[in-house]
C-alpha cells in the first residue's frame, strides 16, 4: 500500500523546469513560455542540404557536450529548410541527451530585449540555444546593435551556456538597397557599410540555403510521401508534384510539403 501511493504522487508531481526542452521569450512579460511540443520534421525528411546540415549538426552537438562552438547565420532562399533544420537538429541532439539542450524562440522584434534575456540565463547549469527565424532589419532599425553587443563585444559578453542560431533571407540580415543608400548618403560610406555589415560577422558559421533543382525537389516529395504511406504510385506523385511546383512558380522543401498536405488531403489521408 505504501508503494503505491508514493507511485501516485510521482505521476502527479509537475513537470520540472529540467524536463521542458523548449520555450518562447515573451518579451512584454519577461517570460519564458514553456513548449511540450516542438513543430518539426524528422531530420531524415530534410533533403538537399547534408553539407548545412552535418556542419549545423556537429556545431550543436559540441556545444551541448560543454566544448566551444560557433553562432550560425543559415541564410539563402526562401523554404529550403533553414529553420526545418534548427529544429530538427535539436530534437536529434537531445535523442539520446539526459541533461537537454534547451531551445528558445525569440522573435524578430524582441531583439532589443536580447541582454534582458542574456542575463536571466546566466549561471544557469543548463545549455541554452536561442533561436531568432527571419532575422533582417531594414532602414533606421537600430535594434541590430543590441544584437551585435550580445552576441560579441559587449562587456558582460555573451554567457558561455548560450549558442545563437538565426535565418534570414539575406546574407548581410539587411537589404541591398538599404546598403546602396548607405553608399551614397554617408560621409564615409566604408564606415556606414562596415557598421551594418559587421553584425553578420559576429557569426562564426554562415551556411547558404540555394534553390533546388527538379530531382532535389521529386527526392523531397518522394520522402514525404514514403514517410506518411501515402497510396500513389511513383508515376502518379512526381506528375502531380511537377504541376504543383509549375503552379506555385518554386520548387523548394516548402511547396514539396505543401503538395504532400494538399495530396494527402485529396487521398483521404492524415499525416502523423
Amino acid at each position: 500500500m505504501t508503494s503505491g501511493r508514493k507511485t501516485g504522487r510521482r505521476n502527479a508531481a509537475p513537470r520540472t523546469k529540467e524536463a521542458v526542452a523548449a520555450y518562447v521569450w515573451e518579451a512584454g512579460a519577461g517570460n519564458l513560455h514553456p513548449v511540450p511540443n516542438v513543430a518539426r520534421l524528422p531530420l531524415t525528411l530534410l533533403k538537399g542540404i547534408d553539407s548545412s546540415r552535418d556542419t549545423l549538426m556537429e556545431n550543436t552537438r559540441r556545444f551541448a557536450d560543454g566544448l566551444p562552438a560557433n553562432n550560425a547565420l543559415l541564410w539563402g532562399a526562401r523554404g529550403m529548410g533553414k529553420s526545418s533544420l534548427v529544429k530538427a537538429i535539436h530534437g536529434a541532439v537531445n535523442e539520446r541527451r539526459k541533461a537537454k539542450l534547451v531551445l528558445i524562440e525569440i522573435h524578430r522584434e524582441d531583439i532589443a530585449t536580447l541582454p534582458l534575456l542574456l542575463r536571466r540565463l546566466r549561471g544557469d547549469k543548463r545549455r541554452f540555444l536561442l533561436f531568432c527565424d527571419d532575422l533582417s532589419f531594414d532602414k533606421d532599425d537600430t535594434s541590430y546593435k543590441s544584437l551585435k553587443a550580445a552576441l560579441e563585444g559587449g562587456i558582460e559578453g555573451r554567457p558561455a551556456n548560450v549558442l545563437f542560431y538565426a535565418t534570414s533571407n539575406r546574407r548581410h540580415l539587411m537589404p541591398r538597397e538599404m546598403m546602396e543608400n548607405e553608399r551614397s548618403t554617408a560621409i564615409n560610406p566604408h564606415e556606414a557599410i562596415e557598421e551594418k555589415i559587421s553584425l553578420s560577422d559576429r557569426f562564426g558559421l554562415w551556411l547558404g540555403f540555394h534553390n533546388c533543382g527538379q530531382d532535389e525537389y521529386l527526392s523531397m516529395v518522394e520522402g514525404y510521401a514514403g514517410h506518411y504511406g501515402l497510396s500513389i504510385g511513383a508515376e502518379d506523385l512526381h506528375r502531380k508534384a511537377l504541376a504543383w511546383s509549375a503552379a506555385r512558380g518554386a520548387r523548394s522543401g516548402r511547396v514539396a510539403w505543401q503538395f504532400i498536405q494538399d495530396l494527402a488531403g485529396e487521398l483521404g489521408q492524415k499525416i502523423l
